[in-house]
């Protein structure tokens, strides 16, 4: 019995220093999970689909979404399975009129109700469930002042209630609440993120003072620029949640040059590509990186309305 348990050990004792010596197996470096945090700007927004491309065209994973307002809506329809290369097809042919319409109320200039219409033709999947990156939506209760934030059932009236613009378009009911816009309570959704999971936010921060120099042109210039005044007083909030933020140059679009969508998608490409360096350092990706990451299934929301 001796000799045999003297040998049992020898043998423990040599698979356990060969385990130590032997090479790692090929691409057994683990990418930690990734979130992209979109943030509001109405039009300016379609410079999401940009930084959208510029990831998947660098094979950088994503395997959380989260989004404000337009960030939302981006968010959603790439989540469903539409590749940046449609979106920006679609993109191009929107205009402010396939999604709003101008209304007579005390509430709000505009209704954004066609949105369950053009969603409806967009999206591939009509649930969260369904999606094929989990996705969270974020709105704002009008009551209480605190966010709401979406992750499971059905998908239009959430993106709805998120980008129900207060002063421009009316307030969304979903489940009872009256809900507005989700950039009141996280211009850039990068705390959901890390609620859901996600090990490194990537945030796209669409900042820009919406009115031209000068005095107000509209009732829209002015709700549109004490939003953009509010949103950077708002900065410290989300960013420490942040590994990595893109601000693409919006600058100098108009808060509704849906017309100008070409542009709007380059300028996101740009930030996305001058932040590539930060990005790849962040995630500890090679300087080209076809990584692989392990399926991430979606968790339980936290806040559901």
């Amino acid at each position: 019995m001796g000799t045999l348990s003297k040998l049992a050990r020898s043998l423990h004792a040599f698979h356990r220093e060969l385990s130590r010596v032997a090479p790692a197996a090929p691409n057994s470096t683990r990418v930690p999970g990734i979130g992209v945090a979109l943030g509001g700007g109405f039009a300016r927004g379609l410079a999401h689909i940009g930084v959208l491309k510029i990831l998947e065209q660098e094979k950088i994973p994503i395997n959380f979404i989260a989004g404000t307002s337009v960030g939302a809506l981006i968010g959603a329809v790439y989540a469903s399975g539409v590749s940046p290369k449609e979106m920006e097809e679609i993109a191009g042919l929107v205009r402010f009129r396939d999604f709003a319409r101008w209304t007579v109320s005390r509430l709000g200039f505009a209704s954004n109700d066609r949105m369950n219409g053009m969603l409806q033709r967009f999206l591939k999947v009509k649930t969260f469930e369904e999606l094929r990156v989990p996705l969270a939506v974020i709105a704002t209760d009008f009551v209480s002042g605190e966010p709401v934030i979406f992750r499971s059932g059905e998908l239009t009236a959430p993106v709805r209630a998120s980008c129900a613009y207060p002063g421009m378009f009316l307030p969304v009911t979903v489940n009872g609440h009256t809900l507005v816009d989700g950039m009141l309570a996280y211009s850039v959704p990068t705390t959901p993120l890390r609620e859901m999971g996600a090990e490194r936010v990537l945030a796209v921060y669409l900042k820009a003072h919406w009115a031209n120099a000068g005095p107000p042109r509209s009732v829209f210039d002015v709700i549109g620029q004490c939003f953009s005044i509010a949103q950077t007083k708002m900065c410290g909030l989300w960013q420490g949640d942040a590994d990595v933020v893109m601000e693409p140059e919006v600058a100098g679009f108009a808060y509704d040059a849906f017309d100008r969508a070409p542009a709007l998608v380059r300028a996101g490409e740009e930030a996305a590509r001058r932040a590539l360096p930060r990005i790849r350092q962040c995630l500890q990706l090679p300087a080209s990186a076809p990584t692989s990451v392990p399926a991430v299934q979606p968790q339980p929301a936290k806040t559901l309305a």
